[in-house]
């Protein structure tokens, strides 16, 4: 699979957290085990934490460690109700940005098929 832009990333990264979190309390390792099985391969554990910390500062996560059985506690983190807010907020400014990067995409599509310039 060919490497995500890492600009378009960082800027939907908050909204992919926040979104697996929704789901329940997981841990550092296994959100990026997860966004890898999604088809980000290429994103390295060295972008992730910083973002969970970057958002539990915000106070849209909380963490708590928890004792695992194969090796040292586990860093989990949850959303706060504030969390939920943001993520709601981010989904809708997710989904307005692409109705207007598909709108604008296709008119351009549209005229390069006809021939039209601007």
């Amino acid at each position: 699979m060919p490497a995500h832009d890492p600009q378009m990333l960082k800027g939907v990264l908050g909204l992919l957290l926040l979104s697996m979190l929704s789901t329940g309390d997981q841990y550092g390792y296994g959100i990026v085990t997860q966004l890898r099985v999604a088809g980000f391969d290429d994103l390295a554990e060295g972008t992730v934490y910083p973002a969970l910390t970057r958002l539990e500062a915000a106070g849209f996560l909380e963490s708590y460690l928890l004792r695992s059985d194969s090796g040292p506690a586990r860093k989990y983190y949850r959303l706060t109700d504030t969390g939920h807010a943001e993520l709601a907020h981010r989904q809708t400014a997710w989904n307005g940005l692409v109705r207007s990067v598909e709108t604008a995409t296709a008119a351009v599509s549209a005229a390069l098929t006809t021939g039209e310039t601007a």
